[in-house]
């Protein structure tokens, strides 16, 4: 893939709120999957977990009673498909090193992982939107997620039943600097 190509892609990706209720194939989840899990992370400790919610009485239950209030997202309950984002918390490296270091290397590891699995979705027709609004401990009991796994994040995944401009971004001038901030 040239840039050109590239850039176009990450260009078309946005947060999709408004989905058709067709179904998503599998070996379409398995691709975005092997997109994310050949993403880089520290040390390659690869902290990354996927649980797909397909099953409509569950993501109802996440929709109802995992989601913090104050924000209505009435388009998560069309999405077809819910992901679950998550991470290893026992792996010590990222224990040790975020500790000397103080940065959470899982969020990083994570965030990679997710953003390739949303941009291989978008390579294929599909609409994701990461939410961060969630009560965890809600969700972790819904889908039966072990005690030593974080939550990072869901999305939403489906086709779109619309196709949405790119909302409008800063210039290169308004985000970055040369040698030191300015």
């Amino acid at each position: 893939m040239d840039y050109d190509n590239f850039i176009k892609l990450v260009r078309a990706r946005h947060s999709c709120r408004s989905y058709k209720t067709d179904e998503v194939p599998d070996e379409l989840i398995s691709k975005c999957i092997e997109a994310s899990r050949v993403s880089p992370s520290a040390c390659n400790k690869q902290p990354w977990r996927f649980i797909i919610v397909k099953d409509k009485e569950l993501r109802q239950k996440i929709c109802s009673e995992g989601v913090l209030p104050g924000v209505p997202m009435p388009w998560m309950k069309d999405a077809p498909v819910l992901v679950a984002i998550c991470a290893l918390t026992d792996l010590t490296v990222h224990k040790f090193a975020s500790f000397l270091s103080k940065v959470d290397y899982r969020q990083i590891d994570i965030g990679i992982a997710g953003e390739h699995f949303v941009l291989a979705a978008q390579s294929l027709g599909l609409g994701s939107c990461w939410i961060g609004w969630f009560k965890e401990k809600k969700v972790k009991k819904i889908l039966n997620i072990p005690w030593n796994v974080k939550v990072l994040s869901l999305f939403t995944l489906g086709y779109p039943s619309e196709i949405r401009e790119q909302p409008k971004k800063l210039t290169l001038e308004k985000i970055y600097f040369r040698e030191k901030w300015q």
